[in-house]
């Protein structure tokens, strides 16, 4: 590993690197907050791809990448008067301290758990804030769906709203799957699509109380749906068929050899 002053002259590097590239690459030069904006969308999902892997050389490489921009934009604030990376760096690091009382503050020492922390993080927060802003105020309206209901239940519970139970969370997971069939008996679809976004929210819930990730949980879900399904595909052709040829017995069957196989 490498040592403070080593990580430092790193981060200079790439500092000095950002200016050469913005004032000698007409590409860099170029750039502008909008037009990195959807690069840095796809750098965090290969950034999250690469920790779901479990690949260590490439989730640095994704750290790198994803600090590139971080830079790039601080630049780009530079260049407008805006701020530089001093001030972005700063203002998490005023933030970290505000937050982690138990680390920098007046509690500096006293034992707490991270039960505790969590329990209290919106609190804490809304501290911060003044109170002048609402805790939801905070999730971004362009969020994927089901991240943004995992961040609600967790800023819900970060103000002590939660179950007191982690079971108890069954009854009402059941009490929405009953009221998906009434609202599929109705024929509304404005009712149907919101019981069927209640009962996903709940679903979201209860994984989030047993520890599970439901985005990584799904993923890897759908990950194996993939590889099922493109098993039953070759199958199907190499056989000289064609997917209407089948009947769905006969899909399922291919579909059970695949899950004997462990795809």
């Amino acid at each position: 590993m490498h040592t403070r002053e080593e990580k430092i002259q790193a981060f200079g590097r790439l500092l000095d690197i950002m200016d050469q590239l913005r004032e000698k690459c007409p590409w860099n030069a170029e750039q502008t907050f909008e037009s990195i904006r959807r690069l840095t969308e796809e750098e965090v999902y290969e950034l999250s791809d690469a920790i779901m892997a479990g690949d260590r050389q490439a989730t640095a490489k994704e750290i790198g990448d994803l600090l590139y921009h971080m830079v790039f934009y601080a630049r780009i604030g530079q260049e407008e008067g805006a701020f530089d990376i001093a001030d972005s760096i700063n203002k998490i690091c005023d933030k970290m301290v505000f937050r982690h009382p138990h680390v920098f503050g007046p509690e500096a020492g006293k034992e707490t758990t991270a039960k505790e922390i969590a329990d209290t993080w919106e609190l804490v927060k809304a501290k911060e804030k003044g109170g002048n802003k609402r805790v939801m105020s905070g999730i971004p309206q362009a969020m994927p769906a089901l991240l943004k209901a995992l961040a609600m239940q967790e800023k819900a519970r970060g103000c002590g709203f939660d179950w007191e139970k982690k079971e108890d969370v069954w009854n009402k997971v059941q009490e929405e799957v009953g009221e998906v069939n009434e609202a599929c008996e109705s024929a509304d679809p404005a009712k149907i699509e919101g019981e069927f976004g209640d009962l996903l929210f709940t679903v979201i819930n209860a994984a989030r109380l047993y520890g599970v990730d439901p985005e990584v949980a799904l993923n890897r879900s759908s990950e194996k749906f993939r590889r099922r399904f493109t098993y039953l595909e070759e199958q199907t052709l190499r056989k000289g068929l064609r997917f209407s040829d089948l009947s769905l017995a006969q899909m399922d069957a291919v579909w059970d050899e695949a899950k004997a196989k462990g795809l």
